[in-house]
């Protein structure tokens, strides 16, 4: 018998995965929760007898993880996949599903960490810092409208998309075209995140030799390194945080003390002036 989700217990089940992806979220089982609570209403409306409900669910317990917002395209196909094992379909059972949730959580993270966090994030906040200069909150209110509306119906459309390809989306996902979008957006995004940080970051040395006799600068190391190289210790500090990070592991929040210490220290030797006058 073939049995159909409604459109009630599909947006239940988005929903449930929007606001709970990182439901429990820990090392071990990261986003698996917020999988289990997104199947949930799918598998009481396509199942009758407890056990097979049971059965359904237990698929799902396996680790999960992936960029969140375009990893709905996965939760989605995983509902037309759950859809029809309960329909009785024979080349669709718990090794497949996992299997395809397994193959997809990589390539859809290679994805959806380039383009969203890599590109479309640093894009919004270079816009809201535009709009926040002088101290306006607009570029606050901005972006925090225009994320969430975006991440909403962005989510939405990839579940719904999801659901409505089933298997026909996971041959281009993670086939050659798959591949070359990747590439394409890890390239868009490294542009992004590098026009952001010439636009937005600027280090600037304040060291000068004063000559004894005049009283007056003769060597003002700022205006040497812009004759050969404007920009150059914004440079070195962006490679230095991307070598922590990528290289060394280091969270961000480790970088950041690091730079707050690195920039306290400077001041206290003359490299750095905060401009600060009391």
């Amino acid at each position: 018998m073939e049995k159909k989700l409604s459109k009630k217990a599909l947006s239940k089940s988005f929903h449930n995965w929007y606001y709970g992806h990182l439901t429990c979220f820990s090392q071990e089982h990261m986003q698996t929760f917020g999988y289990l609570c997104a199947m949930l209403p799918l598998v009481e409306e396509l199942y009758d007898n407890e056990d097979d409900k049971a059965k359904a669910m237990n698929t799902y317990t396996a680790f999960f993880n992936t960029e969140p917002q375009l990893g709905s395209v996965i939760v989605g196909i995983t509902a037309g996949l759950e859809e029809a094992r309960a329909s009785g379909q024979d080349d669709v059972d718990e090794e497949t599903i996992n299997g395809l949730r397994a193959g997809l959580m990589g390539p859809i993270a290679g994805i959806g960490d380039s383009l969203v966090v890599g590109t479309i994030i640093p894009i919004l906040l270079g816009i809201a810092m535009g709009m926040s200069t002088g101290g306006s909150p607009l570029g606050a209110i901005f972006y925090i409208i225009v994320w969430n509306l975006f991440a909403y119906f962005g989510m939405k459309f990839m579940y719904y998309k999801g659901y409505e390809l089933g298997g026909k989306a996971v041959d281009f996902l993670i086939g050659a075209q798959g591949e070359a979008l990747r590439d394409a957006i890890t390239t868009l995004g490294g542009i992004v995140i590098g026009a952001v940080s010439a636009t937005w970051v600027s280090v600037k040395t304040s060291l000068q030799l004063i000559s004894a006799e005049t009283g007056e600068a003769y060597v003002v190391l700022q205006d040497q390194l812009d004759a050969v190289f404007p920009g150059l210790l914004t440079t070195l500090f962006i490679i230095f945080c991307w070598f922590l990070m990528s290289k060394k592991q280091m969270s961000p929040i480790k970088v950041m003390l690091l730079l707050v210490v690195i920039a306290f220290v400077g001041v206290l030797v003359g490299f750095f002036d905060p401009g600060l006058a009391y």
